[in-house]
């Protein structure tokens, strides 16, 4: 495998904006290939979703250079040309990409990239190669196809919400719908470009935010489905299995994940519990008297700091951990030693710490074989070169 990455022979024109898209687009860059992100004169939307602003880390004030660290977030590895596609002259420089490119991401409203003449027809006819991802907020057809995706919407819409928080139904800290969606659509692009080296024909790959929050439902959705129960907010434990959640202890709190009877057996040993007590013999009446058996963890954990019960616990083998600031998850060592934060030299921000991709090829920590990354693009960077390569480059279809 090349050092550039799996993907280094590949180039994708990314249409996308927001966080979905632009997460799919820096995973096919995370491996190797050339991303080329297409943004209008006013640059993606998440260059505004601050504060934080890169331009303040870097130079202390905030009046200039403004992009956000949320844009920082989802868009290394990518080249940026600034096109306005209902220009003639902007439309074209868009087809002569096409026909270059391998895969092509948008992230429109259903219909939006029609109304621009790059109906899916267009394309394939400009390069029959060409694997089109497309990404939207719930789903391409259906009687809701029309509506905008937003994280929140969607988290809260997929039923999400409904199994997360304490007393009422919470989003998660990170936007992962989003997320979901983007990965979701990384591996389907890959799958197509895998089936087109037999078949030669470029697919088009669909998904949306609502499919990524509905496919990731796992059992609580099969409770539904399969045992007729409604699930609810779980707050820091798990519904199906205790004892496994988050206790307090006399310092800071303590994540314990006791997954079968020979762990319940050790862990009761450890914190003077019996093991065979009817209420909590067995897993399903551990669950029926969980808040009984939580204040009788923690009236026992609050005798001494969480560090002394860590130490009990992980020599005894049981799964037990911190809850972590994100301070300190990048100051970790093990997280740095698995290549997960990347330090880039920005064009106008100077250094950057990015966190990384989770993915490593062979022994190397730094990610999809990709030794070297790129810090996301100021708006516009690579215009002028991307058409100047466009000028001498032949019209040929993507490998």
């Amino acid at each position: 495998m090349s050092d550039a990455g799996p993907l280094s022979e590949l180039l994708v024109v990314d249409l996308t904006r927001a966080l979905a898209g632009p997460q799919a687009a820096m995973m096919l860059g995370d491996l190797g290939a050339r991303v080329i992100k297409v943004e209008s004169a006013a640059g993606d939307d998440t260059r505004a979703w601050g504060p934080p602003w890169a331009g303040e880390v870097a130079t202390g004030t905030a009046e200039v250079l403004r992009d956000s660290t949320y844009f920082m977030s989802a868009n290394r590895n990518k080249e940026s040309i600034v096109l306005d596609l209902k220009d003639p002259e902007d439309a074209d420089v868009l087809a002569a990409l096409a026909r270059r490119a391998d895969v092509l991401l948008e992230n429109f409203r259903t219909g939006a990239l029609d109304r621009l003449g790059f109906t899916v027809e267009r394309l394939h006819s400009l390069n029959p190669r060409l694997v089109i991802g497309s990404i939207t907020g719930f789903g391409h057809d259906g009687p809701e196809a029309s509506r905008a995706g937003y994280d929140q919407i969607a988290q809260g819409e997929g039923g999400l919400m409904s199994v997360t928080g304490i007393e009422q139904p919470t989003k998660v800290g990170v936007p992962i719908a989003d997320l979901l969606a983007g990965m979701n659509l990384a591996y389907g692009v890959v799958a197509a470009l895998h089936e087109r080296s037999t078949t030669g024909v470029g697919r088009v790959v669909r998904t949306s935010l609502l499919a990524g929050v509905v496919g990731v439902h796992a059992f609580q959705g099969t409770a539904w489905l399969q045992g007729g129960r409604v699930p609810g907010v779980s707050g820091a434990h798990h519904p199906a299995i205790a004892p496994y959640g988050t206790f307090a202890t006399g310092s800071a709190p303590v994540q314990v994940a006791v997954g079968s009877e020979g762990l319940w057996a050790r862990f009761a040993a450890l914190v003077g519990l019996d093991a065979d007590e009817p209420r909590f013999a067995r897993n399903g009446e551990r669950v029926a008297h969980r808040e009984e058996l939580i204040a009788v963890i923690e009236e026992r954990f609050c005798t001494q700091p969480a560090e002394h019960w860590l130490g009990l616990l992980l020599e005894a083998g049981i799964p037990a951990g911190k809850v972590r600031s994100m301070d300190d998850v990048y100051a970790w060592d093990q997280v740095l030693s698995q290549g997960l934060v990347l330090d880039v030299d920005h064009p106008a921000y100077g250094m950057l710490r990015l966190s990384g991709s989770p993915l490593r090829f062979d022994e190397n920590p730094y990610s999809g074989g990709r030794e070297s990354h790129v810090a996301p693009p100021t708006l516009g960077q690579h215009s002028e070169a991307i058409r100047a390569w466009l000028a001498e480059e032949p019209g040929e279809q993507g490998t």
